[in-house]
């Protein structure tokens, strides 16, 4: 084999990094823009790129010692935050992780870092780490617990709310210790979406150790049986998305305007979820999308459901207009 020369390597300064750095950034296209950063490193927000970083011995990094959460931004206001933080909180301390700050700390510089973004349509996502210290497996020598928080501007096309195709998920699902925690450890997640590209497929389903239907790589899934009752998996083995409970609640108008007969939680097998009427993705990064054949099964009649397409349009409208519960006005 020929072997590449490889000129020396440069001593730079951090001036010389930092320029470097910013020409990099400059030379590759992204869908998504980071307008703002908060780093409770450095104590404060930056709306610099090349001055958004991790210390590479923050556990968070190396270790996968840490949590997170999203927000969406819609029109000057943030989408479910307080659900949110407090999921983002309970998974902070399932992962054994102090907190820098008070909640009500970590919500205000969550609200100040989208103001000090301007951004009125993306998203916030913000992590809690172990910090930063040393390369050990404990956390021990970590000098503190950090916080960090960026808002994204994301500049792609408007969703397309086609159904999709997905498929059954080879790669094991986690177990439900971790499952549950909103943890950065997303490497089976990413295996999974993986393998659902390369069978051109938008997702791949995981099935639990005793046969049941779980959830998507970052969504979970649901159901409208032949009794038109909408059927959601249990959620003591996997992570209990934001959206999904809004949906539960707002399914609830549903029920009263005839649309469905009712909502069941309960264990769904993957023969009752495939001879399903309807098939549908829920999370805060697909809302609600249907599915339309899942593995070699059509699901219904291969086309987008009904109540698939009335609960996307609630949940958008509840996103727009909704109470105060779930919409906080950012002052910018």
């Amino acid at each position: 084999m020929e072997s590449t020369q490889i000129s020396d390597v440069p001593l730079l300064s951090c001036s010389e990094a930092i320029e470097r750095s910013r020409k990099f950034r400059a030379n590759y296209e992204s869908k998504q823009t980071y307008l703002a950063m908060y780093s409770s490193i450095y104590g404060g927000i930056t709306t610099d790129p090349t001055a958004m970083f991790i210390p590479i011995d923050d556990h968070i990094v190396h270790r996968g010692h840490g949590v997170f959460d999203t927000a969406a931004i819609l029109d000057g206001y943030l989408y479910e935050l307080d659900q949110h933080l407090d999921r983002f909180l309970g998974s902070a301390k399932m992962a054994k992780i102090p907190l820098p700050f008070d909640r009500e700390t970590i919500r205000r510089i969550l609200i100040q870092t989208v103001s000090a973004s301007n951004c009125k349509k993306g998203s916030l996502r913000y992590w809690l780490s172990a910090g930063p210290g040393d390369f050990q497996l404990s956390p021990a020598g970590c000098v503190t617990s950090s916080l960090y928080a960026i808002v994204i501007e994301d500049q792609s096309p408007p969703s397309d709310h086609k159904g999709v195709k997905v498929i059954t998920s080879s790669v094991p699902i986690k177990p439900p210790q971790f499952a549950v925690v909103k943890s950065v450890n997303y490497l089976p997640n990413v295996l999974s979406k993986m393998e659902a590209e390369e069978n051109d497929a938008y997702a791949a389903i995981w099935i639990d150790e005793e046969g049941y239907i779980a959830e998507g790589p970052n969504m979970n899934v649901a159901f409208v049986d032949k009794e038109r009752v909408l059927l959601i998996p249990k959620f003591d083995k996997i992570l209990r998305g934001c959206t999904v409970s809004r949906v539960l609640m707002l399914a609830e108008d549903l029920v009263k305007r005839g649309g469905i007969r009712g909502v069941q939680i309960k264990n769904v097998s993957v023969e009752e979820g495939k001879r399903a009427d309807e098939m549908m993705l829920i999370g805060s990064g697909v809302l609600v999308r249907s599915v339309v054949q899942w593995d070699d099964q059509v699901i219904g009649d291969g086309n987008e459901g009904p109540v698939s397409r009335a609960l996307l349009d609630m949940i958008l409208e509840d996103m727009k207009s909704g109470p105060a519960a779930v919409r906080v006005r950012v002052p910018y």
